[in-house]
Formats: structure tokens, C-alpha cells, sequence
């Protein structure tokens, strides 16, 4: 293990609710490293925070864990898993959220928390409402320590929930997607790929009524209008150069994108 725990969640910059999550792993393991990953994900939205636990993982050290709480079925039924997956541990509810990091990989080991386990262990009871603090982040703790193995926690399983958001539809004419998440700067960020972009000629963006043309930086388009690049994640991005994206457009997360062209 690396002794680096990441943290993803929809909590916002109120109250203590991260704070409180670092706390407890701090106190069961002292000298773990936490990073904390966005707690800006769009309120019980897992798909935004699937995406992008997928596209950052990749840039920590092989043992990371990395722990998602976007958790709308919190004090539910609903399971709690820990997956290994390319070096790495995941810890979510298991709601879609991390069904976009896997995709169709075939080497992922899924395991789902037993209640009788969880409760062997030496955690406080836990709430209704905050399964962050009282099951995730002594679990992380453990985890990260090599106090408990993935494996430990509860049965194999062979397949988890599906990701909410819907991947990019190919025609011979078109890929259509939709927006995923919104940065700081109001840029659009959308599920289409450089790859698939890659596939088309004489590519012509659309949304919200405008077409915009496909640069590669956001220099290259005059302050104030409209233009499409490829971001630093290898996504489809909407941007207003020096402006906000967002705003302008009217748009927001799950609002259809177009890219049209031949399909090669």
C-alpha cells in the first residue's frame, strides 16, 4: 500500500463533514497521506464523480485507496464495495459510481461489505446519514494500512451496479454525448473522448443551438466567443474563451453535445 488515501465526494465546502472523515483515518493510522480528490461533485450525482475518479486515479501511486462517497441510498440496503482494480483500491456505495473507473475490464475483483464483518470490527455504531465518517473512513484506514485486505470484507462479486450516465451514441454521421460535470472556469466538460473524436472528418460541434468550431487551444478563438477543444483529460470540452461557458450557453450537467461529420 501506498499510504495515500484519496477522498471524492459530493459534501461542498460547508460544515465539517471532510474534516470529520480525516479525522477518523487520522486517528486509526496517523501517518497516512490524505488527498482530497473534489468535494465539489454535483449534489447525488454518482456518474460526476465516477468520471472523474476515473480520469484521476491514474496519477497517484499503485496502492492508492481511493474512497467516493456520493451516497443518495445512505442508511439503505444498498451495498458498500471495495474493488481492486490497475494497483489501486476503491471504496464506494455501490450505486454506478464506479462503474465508469472499470468499464469491461475483466480484471477487477469486487468484494461487498458483510454487515456481520463490519460489525466484528472495532468502529462506532453507525448513523443513518453519515456512513463517510462511521464506515468508509475507518475501512479506508484499514485498508491502507494493510490491516485488512479488500478480500475480507465480505463475499466475491461478479457484478456491480450500472454507471447512470449513458456512454456517447456513434452513427455514421454523428457521436452524440451529453455534459458530465462543469469546471471553475464554466468550461463543459462532456463524455466524448479524443478517441472518438479521432474517428471523425471535418468534425462540426453542437449544442445549445450553436455550432462551435474545434480548436486546440483556448487562445486560438477571439475573448468572448464560443469554441470545443480537447482538455487536458482527453475529454470534449465546450469553452467561452475568457468567459464563462456555462453561463452563456444556459447549459448544465446532462445536456445533449453533437459532433457531427464522417464517421471513419
Amino acid at each position: 500500500m501506498s499510504g495515500i488515501i484519496t477522498l471524492t465526494s459530493d459534501f461542498g465546502p460547508q460544515g465539517p463533514f471532510v474534516a470529520v472523515m480525516h479525522g477518523v483515518i487520522l486517528q486509526r493510522a496517523p501517518a497516512l497521506r490524505i488527498v482530497d480528490l473534489t468535494h465539489d461533485i454535483q449534489v447525488h450525482w454518482p456518474a460526476e464523480a465516477g468520471f472523474w475518479l476515473s480520469r484521476a486515479y491514474c496519477y497517484f501511486p499503485a496502492g492508492t485507496v481511493h474512497v467516493a462517497v456520493v451516497d443518495p441510498g445512505v442508511g439503505t440496503s444498498r451495498d458498500i464495495i471495495a474493488a481492486e482494480f490497475d494497483g489501486h483500491v476503491f471504496l464506494a456505495p455501490d450505486n454506478g459510481l464506479l462503474a465508469q473507473v472499470f468499464g469491461d475490464a475483466a480484471s477487477v475483483r469486487v468484494h461487498r461489505l458483510s454487515e456481520r464483518w463490519r460489525q466484528r470490527q472495532n468502529w462506532p455504531t453507525p448513523s443513518h446519514t453519515f456512513h463517510g465518517r462511521d464506515i468508509f473512513a475507518p475501512l479506508a484506514a484499514d485498508i491502507a494500512t494493510g490491516r485488512v485486505q479488500p478480500g475480507d470484507i465480505g463475499p466475491a462479486i461478479a457484478e456491480i451496479v450500472p454507471s447512470l450516465l449513458e456512454p456517447p451514441q456513434l452513427t455514421p454521421d454523428e457521436i452524440r454525448g451529453s455534459i458530465v460535470t462543469i469546471d471553475h472556469f464554466g468550461n463543459l466538460i462532456t463524455n466524448i473522448e479524443s478517441s472518438l473524436l479521432a474517428r471523425i472528418d471535418a468534425a462540426q460541434v453542437q449544442a445549445a443551438g450553436r455550432s462551435l468550431p474545434l480548436l486546440e487551444t483556448y487562445g486560438q478563438a477571439v475573448p468572448g466567443d464560443f469554441l470545443a477543444l480537447v482538455n487536458s483529460f482527453g475529454m470534449l470540452e465546450l469553452a467561452c474563451a475568457e468567459g464563462n461557458a456555462a453561463d452563456r450557453l444556459g447549459l448544465g450537467r446532462g445536456a445533449p453535445v453533437v459532433v457531427r461529420g464522417s464517421v471513419s
